[in-house]
């Protein structure tokens, strides 16, 4: 075990190699002096996207996904009511409270209507418009992603 890489000995790499492990990481360089060494863990890095080109085959998943919204948007009318942010929707500001608002109710510009928790924050989001809820689009506790559409107003 006295065994030295350059200036590293066999000791610290088996620590760094435990450090990985338990750490979950996919990869841990060192440089010591000219001696630089690179522990690989069994974690693998997620692939980087795929950028869609200007001449690719309408089934991409952004083609897709743009197909669903206008088919939804063609399926909905009304005002939409859509997420200003990523997060995870609550219809209530707490489980044992009723909710903001149901299908059917009436709510007047700068009513909350919703809570969208991001990054441990609460956030109550107030209408922009005055009408009647008439579609509730996700459910309690659903991940939300920025400009999906959450409710229709009428």
């Amino acid at each position: 075990m006295d065994k030295i890489y350059g200036q590293i000995d066999l000791e610290t790499i088996e620590k760094l190699a435990d450090i990985i492990n338990k750490k979950e990481l996919s990869e841990l360089t060192i440089a010591n002096g000219d001696s630089t060494i690179t522990l690989k863990g069994r974690k693998c890095v997620p692939p980087m996207p795929m950028p869609v080109l200007a001449g690719a085959p309408a089934h991409s998943a952004e083609s897709t996904l743009a197909e669903s919204e206008a088919s939804m948007a063609e399926e909905i009318s009304g005002k939409i009511v859509r997420s200003p942010i990523v997060g995870t929707f609550y219809s209530a500001p707490s489980p044992d409270k009723p909710p903001f608002v149901k299908t059917g109710d009436e709510v007047k510009k700068g009513d909350v209507i919703m809570i969208i928790e991001s990054m441990k924050l609460m956030n109550e989001i107030q209408s922009e418009y005055d009408g009647t809820v008439d579609q509730i689009l996700v459910s309690d506790g659903q991940a939300v992603e920025f400009d999906q559409p959450i409710m229709v107003i009428k």
